[in-house]
C-alpha cells in the first residue's frame, strides 16, 4: 500500500525485453535508505517487486498485464521515473490510499498555468472517469492529487511549483500518457451501489407489476 507521495525521481538505466515482459533497472538514492529484496516500490504508480539490487540501482520484473494496462512500456534508458516504497505501518499518512495497481492510462489534452498552480487536462476512457468526483482523489504516475474537474471522457488537476519539480509532471508535455488510479474507497462504493441498482431493476417484473395493481 503506498500513499501518493513521491520519495524522489528515479532513472531509468536498462530496459531488457524479456519475451512479453520486460526487466527494469533503476537508480535511486533515497530509497536505499533500507531497500531489500522482495520488498514494493510503485513506480510512476505501479507497484513492482525489487527483484535484484546492485549498488545504487534495483530491478523489477514487469508482467505482461502491468505493461498493457500502463505506460511503462513507453520507458527508455535515461528517462525519469516517480519512485514511492511502501508506507511503513507507522508512517505518516500523507496523501490518500493508494494500491499500485493502475486503472488505465490517460493522455495530456492542455497544460496552462494560473498564478502559482499549474493546470492539467486529461482525457481518459469513460469507464475509467466514471468513478471520479470533483475534489475526489486520484493517483496520476503515483502522485496523490486532486481532481478539479470532470466531465464525460475527461478530467483536470493542478499541481504546485514544488510538486512540478519533485515529480516526473514536470517534464511532462501535451500529448504524453499517464498511469491512472481511481481511488479505492469510489471504486468499491461505485460497485456496492451499482448491485443495488442492478438487484432492484431485476426484481421490477410484469408479474410484481400486476400484483401491485398496475
Amino acid at each position: 500500500m503506498f500513499t501518493g507521495i513521491i520519495e524522489e525521481k528515479g532513472l531509468i538505466s536498462r530496459v531488457l525485453p524479456a519475451g512479453s515482459s520486460q526487466e527494469l533497472w533503476i537508480r535511486g538514492e533515497k530509497i536505499f535508505d533500507d531497500l531489500k529484496l522482495g520488498d514494493s516500490v510503485a513506480v510512476n504508480g505501479v507497484c513492482l517487486t525489487v527483484a535484484a539490487i546492485k549498488r545504487d540501482q534495483w530491478m523489477a520484473d514487469v508482467m505482461p498485464e502491468s505493461l498493457r494496462r500502463s505506460s511503462l512500456y513507453k520507458l527508455q534508458a535515461g528517462d525519469f521515473v516517480n519512485l514511492e516504497r511502501a508506507m511503513k505501518a507507522d508512517g505518516r499518512f500523507g496523501g490518500h490510499l493508494v494500491s499500485g495497481h493502475i486503472d488505465g492510462v490517460g493522455k495530456i489534452t492542455d497544460i496552462k498555468r494560473e498564478d502559482n498552480a499549474v493546470i492539467f487536462d486529461i482525457c481518459a476512457d469513460q469507464k475509467i472517469v466514471s468513478y471520479m468526483i470533483e475534489k475526489g482523489s486520484i493517483a496520476i504516475d503515483g502522485i496523490s492529487l486532486t481532481i478539479s474537474f470532470v466531465s464525460d471522457q475527461a478530467f483536470g488537476f493542478s499541481v504546485i511549483p514544488h510538486t512540478l519539480k519533485e515529480t516526473v509532471l514536470g517534464d511532462k508535455k501535451v500529448g504524453d500518457s499517464v498511469n491512472l488510479e481511481n481511488d479505492q474507497i469510489g471504486k468499491y462504493v461505485k460497485k456496492f451501489v451499482d448491485g443495488i441498482s442492478k438487484k432492484a431493476t431485476s426484481s421490477l417484473t410484469m408479474e410484481f407489476l400486476k400484483q401491485a395493481g398496475f
